[in-house]
């Protein structure tokens, strides 16, 4: 049996599903769905146990922590390599691929995106294995998926010549996406759509590469062979990596090479590409609503309603979307929901940090989430993982007052540590230097406040940090 290397791309944004996705925390490392796990660890349980190796996850840089936590969280081992930068899917192939040929020099890969959607594990897993024995024999497979519907949001895919295996053909050619009377032609005459996930030798993808995308190869090379361990990580070079092209695989190499195939795969598979999408793959309640979180709706159907803090009530809704954060609301037309994009990049224009930012942000300690905000003060609520450790460091600008609301926590203070339990606080005046940590089996909670006169988070001066940040 073939065994197939799966190279998780994770290094996305997903802002199609702004206000719950944002540059800071992409969808991809989400919960969207009512399986408790993001899109992120349902990928990697997927392609846990035979026919598959330990997975090559590729992720951007800022998200590592959160990539190798969820990783630990689901109990899959794997390579997590880091990209300095985003550069689309070409450069993250193209140094899987590499990765992999390292590993056996007949190796078989199947590069996946990890915010997509599967319904059926285990007929996904027999379609990769069909997939890698042909892509043993010197093919690039493509997962074409059967249409539901003539859809405007996928690229389509033209089946040729039968190969040997049931569903399997040559790939005749790639369509972009097409508008909704073109799209309804392509289903008449049996076209797929373009999944995006790929299954090929390591060897045919870096001989395809060569031919027809050298600079790529090149500097995927370039940025390996000069990558460092950060931990428990594999960082590619930035100087190397920054001067790789930035293009898909689909026009990188997909487009131009001759030995393209396509299996028509057989599970449900969605990219939850926008709000819309995610209404079709949820179950919803006897009037077509997905309603998710604290929500009241009246007389409303066929709508996606969701709120992850405030109360939100809706009466009379028809075709919908509402999503409701802490800090932003979206109100779209379901027929809309593929425009979310654009508006993000318009808020992104107008400087507006509701646009990639959330409230609450993650680090590899825990997280931090603003409660307040003013003239020469803000107010977060901080939450330390057990075991969890910030970095030794001090500001210029401002000072702190700690409020403990749950467990001990652990403070050093101009080398003094102490520790301050529920109830209690600490003043940590401007220029000291401070850590703050957990020695408990319970996360620590607490309220900061900072007043100054600035109270941004590049006053920080790291003296000393255990996961090796700047």
């Amino acid at each position: 049996m073939v065994t197939i290397t799966p190279l998780i791309m994770a290094g996305g944004a997903g802002t199609r599903l702004w206000p719950v996705s944002r540059d800071s925390m992409p969808k991809q490392f989400i919960t969207l769905l009512d399986d408790g796990l993001s899109t992120f660890q349902a990928t990697l349980l997927r392609v846990a146990g035979a026919p598959f190796g330990k997975p090559i996850v590729i992720t951007n840089h800022e998200f590592r922590f959160v990539a190798a936590e969820q990783m630990q969280a689901v109990g899959v081992a794997g390579e997590i390599v880091l990209e300095p930068e985003r550069r689309d899917s070409a450069a993250a192939v193209a140094v899987g691929a590499l990765l992999a040929r390292g590993q056996s020099r007949d190796a078989v890969a199947v590069a996946l995106a990890a915010d997509h959607v599967i319904m059926d594990a285990a007929r996904f897993r027999a379609d990769c294995l069909t997939a890698a024995e042909l892509a043993a024999g010197g093919l690039i497979m493509t997962l074409g998926i059967v249409p539901t519907a003539p859809s405007t949001a996928y690229g389509y895919i033209e089946a040729g010549e039968s190969l040997d295996r049931p569903g399997a053909s040559r790939l005749a050619r790639f369509v972009e996406k097409p508008d909704v009377e073109t799209a309804q032609g392509y289903l008449d005459r049996g076209f797929l759509w373009n999944s995006g996930n790929f299954v090929f030798s390591a060897a045919t993808m870096i001989e395809e590469l060569t031919q027809f995308s050298p600079e790529v190869l090149a500097g995927a090379g370039a940025a390996l062979d000069a990558a460092k361990a950060d931990l428990d990580f594999l960082r590619l070079d930035p100087t190397a990596f920054a001067a790789v092209t930035r293009i898909s695989i689909d026009y990188a190499v997909m487009e131009k090479t001759r030995k393209a195939g396509v299996l028509a795969a057989g599970f449900d598979w969605s990219d939850i590409g926008s709000w819309d999408s995610i209404h079709e793959v949820i179950d919803k309640d006897n009037r077509g609503n997905v309603i998710h979180g604290s929500v009241v709706a009246m007389d409303s159907a066929n709508s996606l309603l969701r709120s992850d803090d405030m109360l939100v009530t809706a009466i009379g809704l028809r075709d919908m979307v509402v999503v409701a954060t802490r800090d932003a609301v979206l109100v779209a037309a379901r027929s809309e929901a593929a425009k979310v994009k654009t508006l993000v990049e318009q808020m992104k224009k107008e400087g507006r940090p509701e646009a990639t930012e959330h409230l609450r942000m993650y680090r590899p300690w825990g997280w931090y989430q603003r409660i307040d905000l003013g003239a020469r003060f803000q107010v977060k609520h901080i939450m330390v993982k057990p075991g969890g450790k910030l970095s030794l460091q001090k500001h210029f600008h401002r000072s702190e007052h700690w409020i403990v609301v749950r467990g001990t926590a652990e403070v050093t203070l101009d080398g003094t540590v102490s520790h301050i339990h529920e109830n209690e606080s600490i003043y940590l005046p401007i220029g000291c230097t401070h850590r703050l940590a957990n020695p408990g089996r319970i996360e620590l909670e607490l309220i900061e406040v900072q007043v100054g006169s600035y109270t941004g988070e590049d006053d920080i001066v790291r003296l000393e940090d255990v996961y090796a940040r700047a």
